[in-house]
């Protein structure tokens, strides 16, 4: 008797445990005085398109007229929409993520890890990224760039493209970033210096696909 309460016990701590991992994965995957404007390491050359990071406009429709799969819409209805097809989806918890992914994206690009940045990016934006690592190495340049805060992240864009949703998080942080060279000496920044800085991204990912992690799609500044 006492051997079978153990077993159910042990079955449920697995449930319990299988649910909590799931969960975790699914808010993002694996894992701003007057604002200070300063360029952004993490602009591409080629600009993001504009309609991943602007809120495209409500079209006028019949009640109760259901969007069509690419409509424009607003930013609630588009995120009604992804609630609908990912019931898990929950906004509080998407930003706490983006929190944690936004700091730890930062941080490994400055440090030039790239297998951290590698799941967390998307292909194009991995290459990109990839690119300016490899050119400050061969330069001789080492960035040390630390989140202090994130301040503020807010979703101000979401749409849809066929069955992926892509959703854009403008994020008001506090950083310190030097530049060092070769041989430790600073070449640009102060270690001291507390920067305040506005980033906008989007993430994206597959609604129907089985792997619930979201991966960075764009980078820019704030307008």
């Amino acid at each position: 008797m006492d051997d079978s309460f153990v077993l159910i016990e042990i079955v449920i701590f697995a449930m319990i445990a299988a649910f909590l991992v799931y969960r975790l994965r699914n808010v993002l995957g694996r894992r701003t005085g007057e604002e200070r404007q300063r360029p952004n390491p993490f602009t591409p050359s080629e600009q993001v398109r504009p309609d991943n990071v602007v809120p495209m406009p409500e079209r006028a429709r019949a009640a109760g007229e259901p969007p069509a799969a690419d409509e424009p819409m607003s930013l609630g209805m588009a995120l009604d929409r992804l609630r609908t097809m990912d019931p898990s989806f929950e906004e509080k918890h998407f930003l706490q993520g983006a929190r944690g992914a936004f700091q730890m994206i930062v941080e490994a690009f400055a440090a030039g890890d790239t297998a951290t940045l590698r799941p967390l990016l998307s292909d194009e934006v991995y290459e990109r990224f990839a690119a300016v690592i490899r050119q400050r190495q061969a330069a001789g340049e080492v960035w040390e760039t630390r989140v202090l805060e994130v301040r503020d992240a807010d979703v101000t864009a979401a749409r849809f493209e066929g069955r992926t949703v892509y959703v854009t998080v403008q994020f008001l942080s506090t950083q310190n970033t030097v530049v060092r060279d070769a041989a430790g000496a600073l070449v640009e920044g102060d270690p001291k210096e507390v920067e305040e800085v506005t980033d906008v991204w989007t993430f994206a990912r597959d609604t129907r696909a089985r792997d619930p992690n979201w991966a960075l799609v764009g980078t820019g500044a704030a307008a």
